[in-house]
């Protein structure tokens, strides 16, 4: 056949690409009603309908990306398949919008294309196959002119999957795999720290990257190419790093950006990452500790935020903690919604929305558009283990510079998982105003005890728990959950210090009966 650089277009690809991810045949039905769900936040997805520049970036380069596709896929049904066919066919047909030569969203969507080629485009007609595959090589020309990608984030490996994949379904154009290898060994350097973190020091970036080097494994696998060794290193390393993020239900942490995600996935992205060694405990580089006791996992967040370029979702969540039971969360941080408007961003990224301690309604980073301003310069975290028994002190001193403060945390776990006790304290030349908050899950119920001393916390297993508190006040107040499909409301018991009292509040949460 001849070069694709002389002109000539392949009816379809010559290699197979498989998309090796499950969809979701419910997100699919919204899809054939004209919605795109994105973590909560809906966008308007119709044949014609690809000119809305307004919406929110993030909102766009999911719908340029085209991985919803596989939504459409689980579905299954002749209507899902004429309709991806018929949106893949108005996209090429509509005028571009900037965002579609991002090269993370066109890799996305390079993949996506090839991936779901058998499900919507290799029964279609010959205009249809010809009018895709002369786009799909063109943007695989302009992804790989545009690399190294700009964005030093996940979003590089995306562009990388997506330029490897054009390479197998087009081998004639190996300028592809070979600018696409070049670049992957630096970027894997870049992102992917010595324990396994990703540099985002978060849950899901760690498992959307996580997924993006499996694929690539996968491609190259198929196009029978030779792998960089850092791709074995990095995927081994990592895979170990997204189990220790987990709490017992199978979800993620909800650190910097992070929602629950669905367990399934998260364990079939385990297993296709093949052998993994013994979770750690603890996570030095990226900066998260897991007490792990009985049926109870307490989970930390004990790290500075990632540096610039990589801070682009991040929370100032530092020394927030989650709290499960078992299969039930307990304790946990709001979550987040990135597609969603600035003022739900900025809420869910705020220090309040964790369950930490603020001093002087003040976040503990400065939250910037994307990405963090002023923040804690020394976070430091020791651990010990004694008979099973767990012990944390953690600090950070992101409040030196507004209030001259230092957060001290302790925090101890019982051998038993039943006796959860902790210590916050403020170190300042001056005493300072503050709050301590536990933000629960939906499924808790709460009610505040005679005494006003003590929360009794019910789990759906009938479960109780008694929170207990020593130097502040407590109060049950309204929280938000956005850590799963979709918001709903929650509860949040706050610890209120005073001025002029203790710097320090001790507080413990231990099973009932």
């Amino acid at each position: 056949m001849p070069s694709l650089r002389m002109g000539r277009i392949p009816d379809g690809p010559m290699l197979p690409v498989r998309d090796l991810w499950p969809g979701d045949a419910a997100r699919g039905a919204r899809l054939l009603k004209g919605e795109l769900d994105v973590d909560g936040t809906v966008l308007p997805l119709r044949p014609g309908g690809w000119g809305d520049g307004g919406t929110s970036p993030i909102l766009l380069s999911v719908a340029h990306g085209f991985t919803w596709l596989r939504d459409l896929r689980a579905l299954g049904t002749d209507a899902a398949r004429g309709r991806a066919r018929a949106l893949v066919g108005d996209w090429i047909g509509s005028p571009a919008d900037p965002i579609t030569r991002r090269p993370d969203v066109a890799g996305a969507r390079l993949a996506a294309w090839l991936g779901h080629y058998d499900f919507f485009a290799a029964s279609a007609d010959d205009i249809f196959r010809q009018r895709m595959m002369q786009r799909l090589v063109a943007d695989a020309r302009a992804l790989a002119a545009d690399l190294p990608a700009e964005e030093l984030d996940a979003r590089a490996l995306t562009a990388l999957k997506g330029l490897i994949a054009a390479a197998v379904a087009l081998p004639d154009q190996a300028a592809f795999l070979t600018r696409a290898l070049r670049f992957l060994p630096q970027e894997i350097a870049r992102q992917v720290l010595p324990d396994g973190c990703h540099a985002e020091r978060s849950p899901v970036a760690q498992l959307v990257a996580l997924q993006d080097l499996v694929e690539i494994r996968a491609l190259l696998q198929a196009a029978q190419a030779q792998p960089p060794a850092a791709l074995a290193g990095a995927i081994e390393r990592m895979a170990p790093a997204l189990r220790a993020m987990r709490h017992g239900d199978g979800g993620l942490a909800l650190f910097n950006g992070s929602r629950e995600e669905s367990g399934p996935l998260i364990e079939l992205v385990l297993t296709q990452a093949g052998r993994i060694g013994r979770s750690p405990v603890s996570l030095t580089e990226g900066g998260f500790q897991r007490l792990q006791a009985g049926r109870t996992v307490l989970l930390v967040d004990c790290g500075r935020p990632p540096p610039p370029g990589v801070d682009r979702f991040s929370h100032a969540g530092t020394l927030s903690m989650e709290l499960s039971i078992g299969r039930e969360r307990l304790i946990v941080n709001c979550g987040a919604a990135p597609a969603a408007g600035s003022q739900w961003r900025d809420a869910t990224r705020a220090t309040a929305a964790h369950s930490t301690l603020v001093i002087g309604d003040t976040n503990s980073s400065e939250l910037r558009g994307p990405g963090i301003g002023r923040q804690p310069e020394r976070v430091e975290a020791q651990r010990q283990e004694a008979n099973g028994a767990h012990w944390l002190e953690a600090s950070h001193d992101g409040y030196r510079k507004p209030f001259g403060a230092l957060h001290r945390r302790r925090l101890y776990l019982a051998e038993s998982g039943e006796d959860i006790r902790g210590e916050d304290a403020i170190e300042a030349p001056e005493p300072q105003a503050y709050t301590l908050r536990f933000h629960l899950h939906p499924a808790v119920s709460a009610s505040l005890q005679q005494d006003g001393e003590a929360v009794l916390l019910r789990l759906p297993s009938g479960s109780g728990w008694r929170l207990r508190a020593e130097g502040a006040r407590i109060t049950l107040e309204e929280s938000i959950y956005l850590g799963g499909l979709e918001p709903k409301r929650s509860e949040q018991v706050v610890l209120t210090g005073y001025a002029d009292g203790p710097q320090q509040v001790k507080w413990a949460i231990s099973k009932v009966g």
